[in-house]
């Protein structure tokens, strides 16, 4: 990028340079033609002479309206010098018709112009002007200082801007990075646990002698059986979480009826209820509430809320799903009467493997992924998940989705 920087701005000075060039050679031209135009040429005692008298610089009858010739000069036809203004001037015609860069002994530099003057198709002589070039070189200093400096600062602008967006492009990879680790870190920690008592179960057995039975082995195996169930449902609940980071595509996104993906919901944790001695309350809007969305994951996310509400409330309790809108949202709450939630742990039930009573989930077969799961799926619909609770009393989780699609 800098190679690139210092090549554009050798192309800009170099364009800048002819173009302030040509601007100045149009300006000398301009002067030389008005003084070439005071050249009278006209018969004198029988013979055709010039007269240069009204000429700028060379003239007598005329003050010069130029201040900025260095020298004038005329020489006749043959290139003999016939008159001259300023520096001492060459006897003969040295160079061609056109413009000429000269560098003085005092180290000025100068622009000359050879100007041939025809009149009646009749070459006459040649004008000769020359002009400093001081204008033209301060600007051209200035445009050098200007790119010695913007090359720098535009080369430090897009390196930032580079790092910025190199950040930008590099985050879904760091983010699918950092996934990794966590799904190894977090698999390796929880199913170190249920390994390791698989392998007791299975190392025992075979160390025991046999009984007639059969009942002691029956029972190790039924136990290696529930571990390696509970193995399943963990590696399941990672992989998900692995799957399902980020933003939904829009193409998963489906139209749906919020009330009839919850009824088939209701009428399957009506049942569970009534064999856990609970109550389910269900607010459902008699209209339909529609909003873009993913019904598998949708209904999982709230399967996670209810589970938690039946798994912590205890017989004689109470659970209560509505749903209803509010401005441009749907509002969906899962409320409970059950234990509740201490106010120190509340901040961090949507951490993944974190476990108010780490004894009790360990009970009831939680892996302290279930809330993890409900608030990864809740944003990734562009949503948002809280939580209330008084301790002893109950929660209250609150899912918050657009009615309207911002994807």
């Amino acid at each position: 990028m800098g190679s690139i920087l210092v090549v554009f701005a050798g192309v800009v000075y170099s364009i800048e340079v002819k173009d302030q060039l040509r601007n100045f050679d149009r300006e000398l031209a301009k002067k030389s033609k008005a003084m070439a135009a005071e050249v009278q040429y006209q018969l004198h005692q029988g013979r055709w002479q010039v007269d240069l008298e009204d000429v700028p610089f060379l003239g007598s009858n005329m003050l010069p309206p130029y201040n900025d010739i260095v020298y004038a000069r005329w020489y006749n036809p043959e290139g003999k010098l016939v008159q001259f203004f300023g520096a001492t001037a060459p006897e003969q015609l040295i160079v061609n018709p056109g413009f000429q860069t000269i560098k003085t002994s005092q180290n000025q530099w100068l622009r000359q112009v050879t100007l041939p003057v025809i009149q009646d198709n009749l070459l006459i002589g040649y004008l000769q002007v020359a002009s400093p070039m001081t204008s033209i070189r301060e600007n051209l200093d200035q445009t050098r200082l200007s790119l010695t400096l913007g090359v720098p600062v535009a080369l430090g602008l897009i390196g930032l801007t580079g790092w910025y967006l190199g950040g930008l492009a590099m985050k879904p990879i760091r983010r699918a990075y950092e996934q990794l680790q966590r799904f190894t870190a977090d698999a390796s920690h929880e199913l170190r646990a249920p390994l390791a008592a698989v392998l007791s179960n299975a190392q025992v057995g075979l160390l025991s002698p046999v009984d007639e039975d059969g009942s002691q082995q029956l029972h190790r195996l039924e136990n290696i059986v529930e571990i390696t169930k509970s193995m399943s449902v963990l590696i399941s609940n990672l992989l998900f979480l692995a799957r399902h980071e980020g933003s939904l595509a829009p193409k998963v996104l489906k139209r749906i009826d919020l009330v009839s993906l919850l009824k088939p919901l209701v009428n399957e944790y009506n049942a569970q209820a009534v064999t856990q001695n609970l109550s389910l309350i269900a607010h459902l809007p008699e209209q339909p509430v529609m909003l873009n969305a993913d019904p598998e994951l949708l209904q999982q996310a709230i399967t996670n809320l209810l589970n938690n509400a039946f798994k912590y409330t205890q017989s004689g309790g109470t659970v209560q799903l509505q749903i209803f809108t509010q401005s441009h949202r749907v509002i969906i709450q899962v409320e409970d009467n059950g234990i509740g939630i201490p106010a120190a742990d509340l901040p961090h039930i949507f951490e993944r493997f974190y476990r108010v009573d780490a004894v009790r989930s360990r009970q009831t077969g939680g892996f302290g992924l279930g809330l993890s799961i409900a608030q990864q799926i809740v944003e990734a619909h562009k949503g948002r998940i809280t939580a209330k609770s008084n301790f002893g009393r109950g929660s209250t989780f609150q899912i918050e989705l657009p009615l309207r699609s911002n994807f």
